[in-house]
């Protein structure tokens, strides 16, 4: 029996219990097992796979049978992660390479690496770290990889974060950067804009490539390194009701092994779809110009 929409939308609706490990527990009752036979023979990328929810991601995509392409930036962590996995099967390949640009079709391709910054950085092409990391790699990515996950009908999983509803979408138009100056820093702000981004081109991308199904996800309040070591704080307070690695793991799986369905571009937690937006303010700024000059700036960005 589906849990009652009116028990699952007062959980979202009171934010809380329905990020939190409560949420996740209430929902799960009702979620089928994830098919350890779903994803045999497909081959998935995975970002930032070395800890917390990509870590999770990878080793619940492996006992579905997918062969995994692993990328991060630390050569000693993903061979690391690469032998762990490895070691529980002797049939799947798991590859440490950005593309394996020799195959013919790729299954999935999922955005998980993200940072948040305490302080400014910028790359070596001179963007901000974190919109780099969260919006313009992850951009990029898709553009190169769209014609192996075309010729299967792919899927693209971005997981993104709570922090967007807080943030508002930038009018690039107007000289409203998406990159925070050094002298208005603030890393949670900056990352909140970066999630905000992702879910917005989300449902960009799936207008443009309709032969591709897109989704974003949000993961629920884990309790992962990267929190423990950006929201020290925010970690000691809501400690007993975080979730773990691998419940935030368990809708990215979902989306990854589900057969299609017409609902590219829409945005989930929980196996379920949700809002994008909680307050009038980032509603508004939501418009067909604002997103379109988005996308062109993304796009001029990535072609430099």
């Amino acid at each position: 029996m589906a849990l009652p929409k009116i028990l699952d939308d007062a959980l979202d609706a009171l934010v809380v219990p329905g990020f939190s490990r409560i949420g996740y527990l209430v929902r799960a009752g009702q979620f089928a097992p994830l098919d350890h036979n779903a994803l045999t023979g497909k081959t998935i990328v995975i970002t930032g796979p070395t800890s917390g929810l990509g870590k999770a991601a990878a080793q619940q995509l492996a006992a579905m049978g997918a062969d995994l392409i692993l990328v991060g930036r630390s050569v000693e962590k993903l061979e690391r992660t690469k032998s762990e996995l490895v070691r529980d099967s002797d049939t799947q390949k798991f590859h440490t390479v950005i593309a394996d640009m020799g195959d013919s079709s790729l299954h999935a391709l999922i955005h998980n690496a993200g940072a948040l910054l305490k302080e400014r950085s910028v790359t070596a092409q001179g963007f901000e770290t974190t919109i780099a990391t969260h919006v313009l790699g992850p951009h990029q990515m898709t553009t190169e990889l769209l014609p192996l996950l075309k010729s299967s009908a792919g899927r693209v999983i971005t997981v993104s974060s709570g922090g967007m509803y807080a943030a508002s979408l930038p009018n690039v138009s107007l000289d409203e950067s998406p990159e925070m100056t050094p002298a208005y820093y603030d890393g949670t702000r900056q990352y909140a804009i970066a999630k905000r981004i992702q879910v917005t081109l989300n449902e960009m991308w799936a207008i443009r490539e309709p032969q591709v199904s897109f989704a974003a996800m949000h993961p629920g309040w884990a309790d992962t390194p990267g929190v423990q070591e950006s929201l020290p704080a925010f970690r000691l307070l809501t400690k007993p009701l975080l979730r773990s690695a691998e419940q935030g793991a368990d809708t990215i799986c979902w989306l990854a092994s589900r057969g299609t369905a017409d609902d590219s571009g829409k945005f989930w937690c929980d196996r379920a779809i949700r809002s994008i937006h909680r307050l009038p303010r980032t509603r508004k700024s939501d418009t067909p110009e604002v997103r379109e000059a988005l996308l062109q700036w993304c796009d001029l960005r990535i072609k430099r």
